[in-house]
């Protein structure tokens, strides 16, 4: 109990923190922050608008007939391999998919050559809000086909036995069974990649290109890195808080998963007839997905391989780099798992010692306040913490424990999702033996409770670590030339223009991601399998 309400206030302390650092500089600077919302301001939250609600249309739209060509084909060649393959963008950290793209399709591109031969000039390249909305599709094009065919799987095999003695076609078969699924998945899924697309900062700073191109979260950043205006940055920072808190509140009415849970039965369905013409069309859009997802990464091994990998390894620059990753991402998720493990033992106590009646606001707390970080971005935090700091000395001699804390509590609803279940369900099992023992606190948990979280801790932990590893958001405020991290030191040679570079670090940073997301996903399938 105790270690959950001191979790329950080191996260407070961290929103809090920020929060009273935007109010103390809003405070000190009312004038200059009320001065702050002029027609910039309002030109940086309709693009932000306007690039979130693009990109949603362009991601969700196609991911219906994706995902459906999918459902339709339950035996399609290669299908698991392919579904396996659209979960990959959600393990790449957001700066490699963004070097990836610009691989593929920039100015000095794989495709450079072929749409300048189509445009009939010079190729400009993909920089401003084409390269965003390419980057956010290649995020949520995926993801959502995963999640509006999850919905379609749960269309009971009666209405498709039925459907098939009918004789039913594919016109009246998807207006009469498969569009009223898709309808009720619809808001959700539409609304967790507008959440998704409004937060991106990775992927506008890297591909924006320009003032034209600034979101709420970039122009923080600029703000506070570039201009050095605070009070500019508050407006932006509150404007960005209310912005998200509205949109988390209409995805929770929607019944939305804003933690992106896409866990797919692939269990093939049968009573489907599909025509020649159907099945083409069907393949069709399968492979042109895949060709779209599978593009960019193929492009940032293919670059990353053509780089000085050699030359790279033996820089002191990239080695210390790495070595500042690995620390900071494994500080940060062992914090993780270790708030998220106290809040869960916490959770459960209170709600075994209450048996009757309702859920005391401490209850609630420990339930849902892990929650509250999606609210607010690590952006936001980030900036909040810059402005409370900076009027006590030197702000980036505290990067590391920025960025380890705010990526611990920022991975801890991935991490609650994994070591939750487990230990609800080694607490059914055993709580009343451990009672009538008399065995509590550290020996239950090394002796009673460790052999059921030993996997769901590890699964957690994994996937905080890749979450932390390929994080830009925090290191891009506080990092400097002492304390820089993978992510911080390629979008520094990015800018600089060593691109070759660039691809080197990319290939590195996306690998050991990719396998740290892997190990979480294979150890959570022993955890089921176990059961």
């Amino acid at each position: 109990m105790t270690a959950g309400i001191i979790a329950l206030a080191a996260i407070t302390l961290l929103i809090g923190g920020a929060f009273a650092g935007l109010l103390v500089e809003g405070a000190h600077d009312f004038s200059g922050a009320w001065a702050a919302f002029d027609p910039y301001l309002l030109r940086v939250v309709r693009f932000t608008l306007w690039q979130a609600i693009l990109s949603t249309l362009l991601s969700v739209i196609p991911a219906l007939f994706v995902a459906r060509a999918l459902s339709r084909h339950p035996r399609f060649l290669g299908r698991a391999f392919i579904l396996q393959l659209f979960a990959v963008p959600l393990a790449l950290p957001a700066i490699v998919a963004a070097l990836g793209i610009l691989a593929l399709y920039g100015r000095a591109g794989y495709f450079a050559g072929l749409f300048s031969a189509i445009g009939g000039g010079g190729w400009p390249g993909i920089y401003g809000l084409s390269g965003i909305l390419v980057a956010h599709i290649f995020f949520n094009l995926p993801l959502s086909v995963r999640l509006l065919l999850e919905a379609l799987q749960t269309i009971p095999a009666d209405q498709w036995r039925l459907a098939s003695q009918l004789g039913m076609g594919a016109r009246p078969a998807f207006r009469l069974i498969e569009w009223p699924t898709l309808r009720a998945a619809l808001p959700g899924v539409a609304g967790l990649v507008f959440m998704l697309c409004i937060t991106s900062f990775t992927i506008v700073l890297t591909l924006g290109g320009g003032p034209a191109a600034t979101t709420l979260e970039v122009g923080i950043y600029q703000a506070l890195r570039f201009d050095f205006d605070p009070a500019r940055a508050v407006a932006l920072t509150l404007l960005q808080i209310a912005l998200t808190f509205v949109v988390v509140l209409a995805l929770t009415r929607l019944g939305a998963n804003v933690v992106g849970d896409t866990n797919l039965p692939v269990a093939p369905r049968r009573y489907l007839s599909v025509n020649g013409t159907e099945a083409s069309l069907n393949a069709a859009l399968i492979v042109l997905a895949l060709l779209f997802v599978v593009g960019p990464m193929a492009a940032t091994v293919a670059a990353g391989l053509g780089a000085d990998l050699g030359r790279l390894a033996g820089e002191a620059a990239v080695r210390q780099a790495t070595l500042t990753s690995a620390v900071l991402a494994f500080l940060s998720a062992l914090l993780s798992v270790m708030l998220s493990l106290a809040l869960t033992m916490a959770r459960r106590a209170l709600a075994l010692g209450r048996r009757a009646g309702p859920r005391t606001l401490l209850e609630h707390a420990t339930d849902t306040g892990a929650g509250f970080v999606l609210v607010v971005p690590p952006i936001v935090i980030g900036a909040g913490w810059f402005l409370l700091l900076r009027h006590a000395g030197d702000v980036f001699a505290v990067a590391p424990v920025m960025v380890v804390t705010v990526n611990a509590v920022m991975a801890m609803p991935f991490a609650l999702r994994a070591v939750r279940p487990a230990y609800d369900a080694a607490s059914e099992r055993h709580e009343r033996l451990c009672a009538q023992l008399g065995i509590a606190g550290w020996a239950r948990l090394r002796l009673v409770d460790w052999p059921s979280l030993r996997r769901p801790l590890a699964t957690a932990f994994a996937f905080a670590m890749a979450l932390s590893l390929g994080d830009l958001g925090v290191i891009a405020l506080f990092g400097s030339d002492s304390v820089q991290t993978l992510p911080y030191l390629l979008l520094a040679r990015m800018g600089s223009y060593r691109t070759e570079d660039a691809a080197g670090l990319a290939l590195l940073l996306g690998f050991v991601c990719l396998a740290f997301v892997l190990a979480a996903d294979w150890l959570g399938r022993e955890k089921v399998g176990n059961v």
